[in-house]
């Protein structure tokens, strides 16, 4: 090297030098780098642990190897290589670094409740270890699905017992649809076992009881009339057989309810006469309250009606009732049918006159109803039922006297039992409504017929 040197002049010495230290820096540059930078080579015995076996990462861990965690409703830290269960909470505690989990809230027990009835299902498991293997897990898993096989199947049961498979249900709607008959075709047969001769009575009744069902609208009872229906239940009002007598009059009124054509019809073909004749007649009280029905259904809104009940003698026969014993039921409905006669004149005359309106107060102007009601001593009679006991009966008796006073106000002046029993009535009601108003209830019933009794006190001063 010194013999190089020698040869060397003084100047290439010195570039010589130069070159030599700028590799020693180069050197030293790259050895202070990143080593990520760098490409290395890991050798296979640079990874291996002390024994010589590779270490085994949490993500390359084998599932029915890990160890279960068991979640509480307290935060509990989770161990690297544990298991969470499926609907845990899991967080990272910013704090310690940690993950922690614990079971999911619960909301009013529910979530306890499941976690109750899943350990239920999965019945009694070794939890000693603190762990399960993959084999318990199986098992469990298993006998879940067994459990919860068994209770859909007991399930599916219990629904069969309570209702009819499906097949059966289109079944039998497939026959009802085949035998759907209209209301038309239906009164056709009613009134035809009705009228046949080979008919029991019971069959006679039964058919007169689904035909009331019917002839309520407006239309049928016209197509029952059509038919001949009513021409057969008059006939029945003269049938010796109270149940007979009984169910044709209550189908009587049911199709003469509102229904102007068969009103007509009804008193064109007798029956106004029939009915009186069963009111006036000794009858049993099933037989009267039908015959009484189907007579207010005639008369409302029919002033034709009104005026022949007055010329039989309608007034009279009703009067008669008064004074039959057991004919109690009858006095109130009696008193409610004088009233809606009564007002029912009163409000049409009040109304608008039109046209058509103005025939209509004609044919009312020829009912004579309140002067026969004053000449057959109906003003002594009415105050009389104040003495029953029914608060709903007192209330129909109260009206009927209001709308009578304006005939009746010197009769009622000079009886001093109307008196005595308006007093009376008027503690009575004064001390139920105060208790109602007690109750929170300003405007309740009791208050009512006080106001109903004040006012004809009034009237009588």
């Amino acid at each position: 090297m010194s013999r190089w040197a020698a040869l060397l002049s003084p100047a290439a010495r010195v570039s010589l030098l130069v070159l030599l230290l700028s590799v020693l820096f180069s050197s030293s540059s790259l050895s202070d780098r990143v080593p990520e930078f760098a490409l290395t080579k890991i050798e296979e015995s640079d990874i291996k642990d002390d024994s010589g076996n590779e270490p085994v990462t949490e993500d390359d861990a084998d599932p029915e190897d890990l160890e279960v965690f068991y979640p509480t409703d307290q935060w509990q830290t989770l161990r690297p290589g544990q298991a969470v269960p499926a609907g845990s909470h899991v967080r990272l505690n910013l704090q310690t670094g940690e993950r922690e989990a614990k079971l999911p809230d619960s909301e009013n027990g529910e979530s306890d409740a499941r976690g109750e009835r899943r350990r239920k299902r999965l019945g009694k498991v070794d939890i000693d270890a603190n762990s399960f293997t993959s084999e318990e897990l199986k098992k469990a898993l298993a006998k879940m699905k067994e459990s919860e096989k068994a209770e859909r199947k007991a399930r599916e049961e219990e629904v069969r017992k309570k209702f009819r498979p499906i097949e059966q249900l289109k079944e039998e709607f497939e026959k009802l649809n085949m035998k759907m008959e209209t209301d038309y075709e239906i009164m056709v047969k009613l009134i035809s076992k009705l009228n046949s001769s080979a008919s029991t009575l019971d069959e006679k009744v039964a058919a007169l009881y689904d035909l009331e069902y019917y002839v309520h609208q407006v239309d049928n009872a016209k197509d029952f009339l059509s038919m001949g229906g009513l021409r057969l239940v008059i006939e029945g009002l003269n049938s010796s057989e109270a149940a007979l007598k009984e169910h044709a009059a209550f189908v009587l009124g049911a199709a003469l309810s509102s229904n102007p054509k068969v009103q007509i019809e009804a008193i064109e073909g007798g029956a106004l006469q029939k009915l009186l004749v069963i009111l006036a007649t000794e009858q049993p009280l099933a037989v009267r309250k039908k015959a009484l029905f189907a007579l207010s259904s005639m008369l409302r809104h029919f002033p034709y009606a009104q005026q022949q009940f007055l010329k039989l003698g309608g007034l009279q026969v009703l009067r008669s009732l008064f004074r039959q014993k057991g004919m109690e039921a009858l006095h109130v409905r009696v008193v409610t049918l004088l009233y809606d006669l009564i007002m029912e004149k009163m409000l049409l005359e009040d109304s608008q006159h039109g046209e058509q309106m103005e025939e209509k107060i004609q044919q009312y102007r020829q009912v004579r109803l309140v002067p026969a009601v004053l000449e057959q001593g109906w003003c002594a009679l009415v105050p009389n039922l104040l003495a029953m006991p029914e608060h709903d009966t007192r209330e129909k008796v109260l009206k009927l006297v209001g709308v009578l006073m304006a005939f009746c106000r010197e009769h009622y002046r000079g009886d001093p039992a109307l008196g005595t029993a308006l007093s009376l009535l008027r503690s009575e009601y004064e001390e139920l409504a105060a208790q109602e108003q007690r109750e929170g209830d300003k405007d309740g019933y009791f208050r009512e017929l006080l106001g109903s009794i004040n006012t004809i006190i009034q009237e009588l001063r």
